[in-house]
């Protein structure tokens, strides 16, 4: 039985899109290193870091609007 076969088969008696099944497996082979593609623990990886750069970049804005509040008090000659 063929690899597709046996994923409609198992989607059809579980209730589960045999597209779905499809991809698990393909994310199987890939975190088995049997395939090309980013791994499972690679994109939460990404992921957590792509949030902290969010949050960097906001917390850069926030101290970046404090320096130049903070400038214009100090030097009230500054045009901003």
């Amino acid at each position: 039985m063929s690899l597709n076969a046996a994923v409609v088969r198992i989607g059809q008696r579980t209730g589960v899109n045999a597209d779905t099944l499809r991809g698990w497996c393909k994310q199987a082979a890939i975190d088995a290193g049997e395939r090309p593609g980013t791994t499972t623990s690679d994109a939460q990886r990404i992921k957590a870091l792509e949030a902290e750069v969010r949050e960097l970049k906001r917390a850069n804005e926030i101290l970046l609007a404090a320096s130049s509040f903070f400038a214009r008090e100090l030097d009230p000659r500054l045009p901003w």
